[in-house]
């Protein structure tokens, strides 16, 4: 079900890294409070998470280690207002009207802190440009 105009729904999908997905989805949960309701999504399980996102993320005063990425669904993307794919557009099913935004961004994967660190930095930036386009104070 989608949310009311006060309160939009965002989903970040990252299909092949849980774990940018799930940082993005923290990020907006953190600085949006409950003005948005925030699901992420991939197709790797939340044990794959690099373990320096969540040390980039701690640094950040967010604690994602408890998170579960959910694995992406049609039911998911039909439930979101806006549906954010980093980097995997072409691979999230696409339905008419819906909101799309798509941010091409370096892979954390397999790297330590301090590469994820300006991929956190990055991802901070555009979800404080999404904030003031989905739920604007």
């Amino acid at each position: 079900m989608s949310t009311s105009p006060s309160r939009p729904s965002v989903l970040f999908v990252c299909v092949h890294n849980a774990g940018r997905s799930q940082m993005a989805a923290a990020f907006l949960t953190h600085l949006a409070g409950d003005r948005v309701e925030v699901r992420s999504a991939g197709s790797a399980p939340a044990d794959t998470v690099n373990p320096a996102v969540v040390e980039a993320m701690s640094e950040a005063g967010i604690d994602i280690s408890a998170e579960t990425p959910k694995i992406l669904t049609v039911a998911a993307v039909q439930a979101s207002d806006v549906v954010i794919t980093m980097g995997c557009g072409d691979a999230c099913p696409v339905f008419p009207g819906k909101r799309y935004l798509d941010w091409q961004l370096d892979d954390p994967a397999g790297q330590g802190v301090e590469a994820v660190r300006p991929i956190r930095d990055a991802i901070e930036t555009r979800v404080r440009e999404l904030i003031s386009e989905v739920a604007p104070d």
